[in-house]
């Protein structure tokens, strides 16, 4: 038996001054009560009770003992109702993080709703284009978009995006529209240096084109800007020249090439397990990310 069972145990049989009273109050047998206050007197080394026929005192140790056991149980209750209210309502400090563009267009609307659903809880929200360690950085939940490495996490699909190669009106018109992804080796290429900077470009057939970066940039933003100026083609996932596709200051080519879509995940650490401020956001993300 453990040694919180013991101490519960060892007030009971205190407070109302009977091995058999106590054993009823907590459904148990006379006997395993006795057992556990013998094996408790072993292990501290001191005896707690006197016992006679007609009465159980507590000795001199054991009024002090009890004074102490009172102490620490009352502090597990108080820390096992701290931890049902942590995972039972939304609070604390929660970290997100999510791809720039993709934060920004999608994901910060359900931060701005959540903060206002839950204004006990503070966020801490980080868009950057690249992966980022959940455990070693503290983050709580991350949208990952592509094929998740790590199983080890709790993690929803939401959706899929495209990987699509794109340009200007006007650079088409200059320069002609790329056929075949050989083509492409003809043509300038700006490129952003984040997680698809690979120069290796791969379409659907498993074809492969190494690409030469005629421009190269550490933003999306910045590539994007260069295609939209006609000054080359870009590829990027389809979310991120959603706007310019819109206004047709960009337009997509080799669209029969494209290789698969690629998954959109929320991705959470706990599980089943995760606290109420998690599983809070993942729910609000999980159905306004799947309704796009």
């Amino acid at each position: 038996m453990d040694r919180w069972q013991a101490m519960r145990i060892f007030v009971k049989v205190a407070e109302t001054a009977s091995f058999a009273g106590a054993a009823r109050q907590l459904q148990m047998s006379a006997a395993a009560v006795t057992r556990a206050i013998a094996a408790l007197e072993d292990a501290i080394g001191a005896r707690l009770f006197v016992r006679t026929t007609r009465s159980v005192k507590l000795t001199e140790p054991g009024g002090r003992y009890l004074d102490d056991c009172r102490r620490i149980l009352a502090s597990i209750e108080e820390a096992e109702a701290a931890a049902a209210g942590f995972y039972a309502a939304p609070s604390g400090t929660l970290s997100v993080t999510a791809p720039v563009l993709f934060g920004r267009m999608y994901v910060l609307p359900v931060v701005h709703e959540y903060v206002q659903q839950y204004p006990n809880v503070d966020c801490r929200v980080m868009f950057v284009d690249r992966q980022v360690n959940l455990i070693d950085e503290g983050i709580d939940v991350a949208i990952r978009i592509g094929h998740l490495q790590d199983s080890s996490f709790a993690a929803v699909q939401v959706g899929t995006v495209r990987r699509v190669v794109c340009g200007a009106p006007e650079y088409f018109e200059q320069h002609g529209v790329p056929l075949t992804p050989a083509d492409l080796k003809k043509h300038r290429i700006a490129a952003s240096t984040g997680v698809w900077g690979s120069p290796e470009w791969r379409f659907a057939g498993d074809q492969r084109v190494t690409i030469h970066n005629w421009l190269q940039f550490n933003t999306n933003d910045s590539a994007i800007d260069t295609a939209m100026a006609g000054l080359a083609l870009t590829r990027l996932l389809h979310y991120q020249i959603e706007p310019a596709l819109r206004e047709g200051r960009l337009q997509i080519v080799l669209a029969d090439y494209e290789d698969p879509p690629l998954p959109i995940h929320v991705v959470y650490t706990e599980g089943r397990q995760a606290p109420a401020k998690t599983r809070a956001f993942v729910d609000l993300a999980v159905a306004a990310l799947r309704g796009r």
